[in-house]
């Protein structure tokens, strides 16, 4: 990340011993900021003033030697060392600052205008499509069976977990196979463990369709949007998930597929076990590609698929794990994340042309989100009902 002016400028004044204490906690948050961490840096166990900046140095030095390559890219200005080295000796000479404003939060708080409209997180919710094309709302659902399908019954799990049960019938090539859809809205996500016990989280804007049991010689569903899988081993029968123009093959694995029509492409990228990645044929005239743990399969429009060594397989799942996590992120792709699972919509004025990377929990409010990207110096955004506004600075 580059350090903005006023950033450079509040240095100055906190080594001068002219900042104020609204200017020093200010200093303090876009400090969390660039350092990328979620939990805040207290005492709390023990260390001394001394032990605690050498902590900090250590981490914002990884930092820079981690993030200054990337982010030399950024438009407008590049990172400069002496910036950089200003930072390590303000915190290197003052950690007492990094956890004694804690005291002045209140007085910033009460002056910091507070948005007129603020837009919640998104949560679980989701709606089941049953095969006789009933629908069930599962974020209201009450725990317990929901729904009796042949020999399949649906429970809603205490933690709002869907899970597929047979029960203790024998299932039979000759049972007639139903089909149910699990869609999540925009704003939504949801988790459901299919009758074999494969593992599925759906982010937002997505879904999921799958037999309610699995007959014959594979295991094949289809999904929209954006899905995880922890695939249940079976090697006489193969898990296929079929995304878009893709098909992934599998016989026990974990990996994430991002398929949303609004990306430029398709992503599988693979954390355990080993996938087969192919297209329809006509669609492109490359065979079949396996990739393996730590790899991406990328899949343009065009149906040519590209192989990803050393993908970054956190960012990949960081929003299984509650977060958003951008490595020299566009803003434009940053955005999209942030208007499916705000349910918001965005608005561009002028270039916004602009990269960035860092990570933020998903359980913060819109405007939170707003005070973070901010923070750069890059970019203004305006919330406005259900519509944010981007533009430039």
């Amino acid at each position: 990340m580059q350090i903005p002016e006023y950033i450079l400028s509040l240095i100055e004044k906190y080594q001068a011993g002219r900042a104020t204490p609204e200017e020093k906690l200010r200093l303090n948050e876009w400090y969390h900021s660039f350092n990328d961490t979620e939990a805040e840096i207290t005492t709390s166990d023990g260390l001394t003033e001394l032990q605690l900046a050498e902590r900090i140095k250590k981490q914002v030095f990884e930092t820079i030697r981690t993030k200054h390559k990337p982010e030399v890219t950024l438009p407008r200005r590049k990172w400069r060392i002496p910036a950089a080295a200003a930072i390590l000796l303000l915190i290197a000479t003052g950690a007492f600052f990094i956890f004694n404003t804690k005291g002045d939060k209140h007085k910033v708080a009460n002056a910091k205008p507070q948005p007129a409209y603020d837009i919640a997180p998104g949560g679980n919710k989701a709606v089941l499509i049953l095969a006789d094309g009933s629908s069930i709302i599962l974020d209201s659902a009450s725990n317990g069976t929901i729904s009796q399908q042949g020999n399949i019954k649906i429970e809603k799990m205490d933690n709002g977990l869907l899970a597929y049960l047979i029960n203790g019938k024998q299932v039979t090539e000759n049972d007639k196979a139903f089909y149910n859809t699990i869609s999540t809205p925009r704003g939504g996500q949801y988790q459901v463990t299919l009758s074999d016990g494969t593992k599925v989280w759906l982010n937002a804007a997505s879904s999921i369709r799958f037999p309610v049991f699995f007959t014959g010689t594979e295991r094949k569903v289809e999904i929209t949007g954006e899905a995880y899988f922890e695939v249940s081993k079976n090697k006489g029968m193969p898990f296929k998930v079929k995304a878009a123009t893709s098909e992934i093959e599998v016989l026990g694995t974990h990996f994430n597929v991002n398929a949303y029509d609004d990306e430029a492409s398709i992503k599988t990228t693979l954390l355990e076990g080993l996938v087969k990645v192919s297209v329809p044929a006509g669609a492109s005239n490359q065979s079949a590609r396996f990739i393996k743990p730590g790899q991406q399969a990328d899949i343009n429009k065009e149906g040519k698929i590209n192989i990803l060594n050393n993908a970054d397989t956190e960012e990949a799942v960081a929003w299984i794990n509650g977060r958003f996590q951008f490595k020299s992120a566009d803003l434009q792709s940053i955005l999209r994340q942030i208007s499916r699972w705000y349910d918001v919509d965005i608005e561009y004025k002028g270039n916004a042309n602009l990269h960035f990377t860092g990570q933020l929990p998903r359980s913060i409010s819109v405007s939170k989100v707003f005070e973070k990207l901010e923070m750069t110096g890059e970019v203004h955004l305006k919330i406005d009902g259900k519509k944010i506004i981007v533009s430039p600075k």
